[in-house]
C-alpha cells in the first residue's frame, strides 16, 4: 500500500491510496467547513439534497439505474463532526476496472458520476436547488433531529458536550436544530451551497489498484472541477498542538430528568498538557482508564462493583477531551461517581500495573494494524490525518504508542481535569 497526495487546485487535493488488496475502488469527496450555529442546519440538509439528483442524473431513480449500469456500484452520503468542523461525505464504491467484462473504465465512470452529484446539482432556471426536494428533506431532517432523544446513550454524550462547549463549534449538534429548519428558504440554501463549494476545503480520496497520475488527469479535465475556484482552506485546525485548555473554576454538574429506567452518567474531562508525544500517551491513558475489556472502568466499576451496565471512556483527540460514559441504576449515582473518581486518582498515583500498560498498548496497536484490513476504514484514517494535518503513517503511529512510558502516563494523568458531570435520570 502507498499513499500520495496531489494538489488539483489551491484548497482542493487528491489523495490516492494505491492497494491491490481489494477488488473494489472507493472514491470519497470530503467537504470540510467550520461548525457555526447559523449554518449547521444548512450543512446537514445539503448532502441529502444533492443525493436526490444532478443535472446529468436528475432523480434518485436514475442514480440507482446508473449505479446498476456500472456493475452495481453503491453510493452514499452523510455528515460527521470532526473537532470544530463539519465534514460532508460522499462515497461511491465500484468493482475495480480490471474486473469489467467489456473493458469499461468503471473507475472513470464512478468518479465522474460522483463529481456530478456533488458539484452539478439539479437546479431550476433561476439557479436554485429543487424546491420539492427541500420540502421532503426538511421533514426527514426534522425526524432525524427529534429521534436523537430515542438513543439515550448518544443523547447523553451529546448533552455533556453541549454543556461543555455551548454554541462554540464542537458543542453544536451535527444535524442542526429543528427551530432553524423552517426558516431555510430554497434561495438561501442554494446561495449557501454555492458559497460552500467555492470556499471550503475539498479532499478527494480514491482507494484501489489505481494510477494516481491518470486520476489527477481525469480530475483536471472534468468540467465540474474546472468550475471550482482555488481557495484558502477555510476550516478550523484541531490537533494536540492547536488546542489549549485551562482548568475550570468549578466543575459543572447537570442532572436532567426524563422517562428512563436506566441512568446515563457522562463525565467530560480536559487534557491540559503540551507534553511530548501527547496524542499517543492520551490513547494509552484512555485505554487503561476505560477503552476495552481490560480497562479500569470495565473491570472495577462494571465487573467487580457491579455499579454499571456499561462503563467506558472515549478519547476525542481533536479537542483533547476524554468522556467517561456509564449506564447505571439511577439510585447508584453517588456510588458510581465516587468509584469513577477513585479510578482517576489511582492512575494519578501510578496504581496500575505493567500488565495494564502492556494490555493497553496491545489493544491499541491491534486496532491500528486492522485499519488497512478494511478499505473504508483505511480511507477514514487518512481523512482524519489530513484534516488534523498530522499525516502520520500507521507505522509511525504504532511506534509512538510503543514509546509511551509509565512516567508519561502518570504525568498526563495529573494534568487531566474534570470539567462537566452530566446525569440523565428519571
Amino acid at each position: 500500500m502507498s499513499k500520495t497526495s496531489i494538489e488539483i487546485k489551491q484548497g482542493i487535493k487528491l489523495h490516492c491510496i494505491k492497494t491491490d488488496k481489494y477488488k473494489t475502488d472507493i472514491t470519497c469527496i470530503i467537504i470540510t467547513t467550520p461548525l457555526k450555529r447559523e449554518t449547521v442546519t444548512k450543512n446537514a440538509l445539503i448532502p441529502f439534497m444533492l443525493r436526490r439528483g444532478s443535472k446529468k442524473i436528475p432523480s434518485q431513480y436514475l442514480i440507482s439505474k446508473e449505479l446498476e449500469n456500472i456493475y452495481g456500484a453503491s453510493f452514499n452520503c452523510g455528515i460527521d463532526k470532526m473537532g470544530d468542523n463539519v465534514v460532508l461525505k460522499f462515497y461511491i464504491e465500484s468493482i475495480s476496472t480490471e474486473y469489467a467484462l467489456n473493458n469499461e473504465n468503471i473507475l472513470k465512470e464512478s468518479i465522474e458520476d460522483l463529481l456530478d452529484i456533488v458539484f452539478n446539482p439539479l437546479t431550476d432556471d433561476k439557479g436554485n436547488l429543487n424546491k420539492d426536494f427541500l420540502d421532503v428533506e426538511k421533514q426527514n431532517l426534522k425526524n432525524t433531529i427529534e429521534s436523537k432523544i430515542d438513543e439515550k446513550d448518544s443523547y447523553s454524550f451529546d448533552r455533556c458536550i453541549s454543556e461543555m462547549y455551548g454554541e462554540k463549534g464542537y458543542g453544536l449538534y451535527k444535524y442542526g436544530y429543528v427551530e432553524d429548519i423552517q426558516k431555510i428558504t430554497i434561495e438561501e440554501l442554494s446561495d449557501y451551497y454555492n458559497y460552500l463549494i467555492q470556499n471550503s476545503k475539498i479532499d478527494i480520496f480514491v482507494s484501489g489498484n489505481i494510477d494516481e497520475n491518470r486520476i489527477a488527469g481525469l480530475l483536471n479535465a472534468n468540467e465540474n472541477i474546472k468550475k471550482l475556484k482555488p481557495r484558502i482552506e477555510n476550516y478550523i485546525l484541531n490537533n494536540e498542538y492547536t488546542e489549549s485548555k485551562q482548568p475550570v473554576e468549578k466543575v459543572k454538574e447537570i442532572k436532567e430528568s426524563m422517562n428512563v429506567t436506566q441512568g446515563k452518567l457522562v463525565l467530560g474531562l480536559d487534557i491540559i498538557s503540551n507534553m511530548e508525544n501527547l496524542q499517543a500517551t492520551s490513547m494509552v491513558y484512555n485505554a487503561i482508564l476505560g477503552d476495552g475489556a481490560n480497562s479500569m472502568m470495565f473491570q472495577n466499576v462494571r465487573e467487580k462493583a457491579s455499579l454499571a451496565y456499561s462503563a467506558k471512556s472515549t478519547l476525542v483527540k481533536q479537542k483533547l477531551n476524554i468522556f467517561i460514559r456509564c449506564g447505571i441504576q439511577i439510585e447508584n449515582y453517588e456510588k458510581a461517581l465516587n468509584l469513577i473518581k477513585v479510578q482517576l486518582e489511582n492512575i494519578k498515583k501510578g496504581e496500575f500495573s505493567d500488565e495494564d500498560i502492556f494490555n493497553a498498548k496491545t489493544y491499541l496497536i491491534s486496532g491500528l494494524k486492522n485499519v488497512n484490513e478494511e478499505q473504508d476504514t483505511e480511507i477514514v484514517y487518512y481523512i482524519g490525518q489530513e484534516i488534523a494535518k498530522t499525516n502520520m503513517t500507521l507505522e509511525e503511529y504504532i511506534s509512538k504508542i510503543e514509546n509511551v512510558k509509565r512516567e508519561d502516563i502518570i504525568n498526563l494523568a495529573n494534568n487531566i481535569n474534570l470539567n462537566t458531570i452530566y446525569f440523565l435520570k428519571d
